[in-house]
C-alpha cells in the first residue's frame, strides 16, 4: 500500500506480556508507514519490559492502575474489582487529553477499562485477539466494540459474527525484513536449534531441554548448535549446567534483537504463544511445541493445534514429554532435512504476513477514512 493520507491519532492499549505488546507495535509501525505523522499513544501496565520496549520503538506510553481478574484468589479478586472504577477514571482522563480518532485494544486485562472508557467517550473502538481462545477482557469487549480482528480460525465463535474479520497476527517490521535478507553464513554446518520458553512457565521447558542435551546416548551437542532463551530466573542455572557438561551454548534470559536470533535458527523448541507462532510461521521456521499447560483456557494448545494440523510443527503436552523423548525428536529432525524443509514450507503457508495492513485497513474503515 502506498504511503500517504491524513495522519490520525491512535490510542493502543493492552500488554502485560510480549505476546500482547509486539502485535500492537507491529500495527503501530504499519500506521506510521502508511500515514507519516500519525500520533500513537500506548496505554498499558507499569511493567518495566513494556515501557522499555515501547521507548526502544519510539512510541509514547501511559499506564493505569489495573489488575487481572482470572485465576486469582478471593483477596486478589476483590482488589482487582475494587480498582476498576479508578482504572476507568484514569483511562477517561488519558483519552480526553490525547483525543484519539480510534482506540485499538490488543488484549490483556488493561484493555478492559481503557476500551470501555473510549466507548463511553464516543470514540470508535476495535479489538484484536491473538489466540484461538480469547481472553476474558476481549470476550467481554467484543459485545461493545465496533470491530473484532482475529488471528486464527475458530476464535470467531466467541464474538458477534457481523463484527469479526480474520486478519492474522501482526509481525514487527524488523522480523518481516528477514524475508528479504540473506540467511547468515553458519560457523558450523550443524542444525541450529532455538529454545524459547516464553514469559511464563519457562522452568519446565528449560529442564526438559537441558536434560535432553545432557544425555550421553544422543550427544545432541555434536549434531546441533543450541541457542537457549531461559527467562530471568533460570539463566544462571542453565548456563552453569551446560558449562559443567562442556557444551557450548548461547544462553540469555531474553534476546532483545529477536530478528538476529531467528535468522540463525533452523528449528525451534518453544511454548505456543500466539505471537511467537505468528513470527516463526511468517519466517517458515518448523518447531517442536510444548504448550504451557496452565495458560488460560489451555489456549496455547489450541494455538499449536492450528499449526500441527497444517503440518508445520510437532505438538507435545508437557506431561507426556521427557528429556529422552525430546532428545529423540530433535535427533530425528536433525537427521531429516527433507522433513524439516517441508515443515518450514507448511509454516509459511499457515502465516499471515499482511496482518498489520489488514488491521490498519479495518481501523481506517471504522473511522471512515480512506
Amino acid at each position: 500500500m502506498a504511503r500517504g493520507g491524513k495522519p490520525i491519532r491512535l490510542l493502543l492499549t493492552g500488554g502485560g506480556t510480549g505476546g500482547h505488546l509486539f502485535p500492537a507495535v507491529a500495527t503501530a509501525q504499519e500506521f506510521v508507514r502508511q500515514r507519516p505523522g500519525t500520533e500513537i499513544l500506548f496505554v498499558g501496565t507499569r511493567r518495566k519490559m513494556d515501557t522499555e520496549s515501547l521507548m526502544a520503538y519510539g512510541f509514547g506510553n501511559e499506564s493505569i492502575v489495573c489488575y487481572g481478574l482470572k485465576g486469582k484468589n478471593i483477596l486478589q479478586l476483590f482488589k482487582a474489582v475494587a480498582t476498576l472504577p479508578y482504572s476507568y477514571v484514569q483511562a477517561v482522563r488519558i483519552i480526553r487529553k490525547f483525543s484519539p480518532d480510534m482506540i485499538l485494544g490488543v488484549g490483556g486485562y488493561v484493555t478492559g477499562p481503557v476500551v470501555a472508557a473510549g466507548k463511553s467517550c464516543g470514540i470508535p473502538t476495535l479489538i484484536h485477539e491473538q489466540n484461538s481462545i480469547p481472553g476474558l477482557a476481549n470476550r467481554k469487549l467484543g459485545k461493545i466494540v465496533n470491530r473484532v480482528c482475529l488471528s486464527l480460525p475458530g476464535s470467531e465463535i466467541y464474538f458477534p459474527a457481523e463484527k469479526t474479520v480474520h486478519t492474522g497476527n501482526p509481525v514487527r517490521k524488523n522480523i518481516l525484513d528477514l524475508l528479504e535478507s540473506k540467511k547468515p553464513v553458519k560457523e558450523t554446518g550443524k542444525l541450529t536449534v532455538l529454545v524459547l520458553g516464553g514469559s511464563q512457565g519457562a522452568q519446565m521447558l528449560n529442564n526438559l531441554v537441558t536434560e535432553a542435551f545432557l544425555l550421553q546416548d544422543h550427544k545432541l551437542s555434536s549434531k546441533v548448535d543450541l541457542i537457549h532463551q531461559t527467562g530471568e530466573k533460570d539463566a544462571a542455572k542453565v548456563a552453569e549446567l551446560y558449562k559443567k557438561a562442556g557444551i557450548k551454548v548461547e544462553v540469555k534470559p531474553f534476546f532483545e534483537q529477536m530478528d538476529s536470533v531467528y535468522a540463525k535458527a533452523d528449528l525451534l523448541v518453544s511454548r505456543a504463544g500466539a505471537t511467537t507462532l505468528s513470527e516463526i510461521a511468517v519466517l517458515g521456521k518448523p518447531a517442536i511445541l510444548v504448550p504451557y499447560p496452565y495458560a488460560a483456557d489451555n489456549h496455547q494448545t489450541k494455538n499449536g493445534e492450528y499449526y500441527e494440523r497444517g503440518g508445520g510443527v510437532l505438538l507435545y503436552q508437557e506431561k507426556d514429554l521427557s528429556g529422552t523423548a525430546l532428545a529423540q525428536c530433535i535427533d530425528d529432525l536433525a537427521s531429516d532435512s527433507k522433513r524439516l524443509k517441508m515443515m518450514g514450507i507448511a509454516m509459511r503457508e499457515l502465516s499471515f504476513p499482511e496482518a498489520a495492513k489488514k488491521i490498519v485497513a479495518c481501523c481506517l474503515e471504522t473511522i471512515n477514512i480512506s
